[in-house]
């Protein structure tokens, strides 16, 4: 199991970002949440396998159709062995 922290910056609020996320990780089993922050980004913490996990990262940083990410901070945490994914 592996952890990945990504923040994503751009056109990433209101252009469900974090619906996409949500939809993606529940299909893979991914463990975790996704965020929109005050300064306009979008904050999403991952949890699970690591092919899993990475496919969410790799959808993190190019955003879903709509979104314009113009860059994504990735960061490798230890797992604190998560459960469910949850919207904020």
């Amino acid at each position: 199991m592996i952890r990945r922290r990504v923040i994503a910056r751009g056109r990433v609020q209101g252009v469900f970002f974090r619906d996409s996320v949500r939809r993606e990780a529940e299909a893979a089993g991914v463990a975790g949440s996704v965020t929109n922050r005050d300064d306009g980004a979008v904050e999403a913490v991952f949890e699970g396998e690591p092919d899993a996990v990475e496919s969410l990262v790799r959808l993190s940083e190019a955003g879903p159709r709509g979104a314009e990410v113009e860059r994504a901070e990735v960061a490798e945490q230890e797992p604190e062995g998560l459960s469910g994914f949850s919207v904020r």
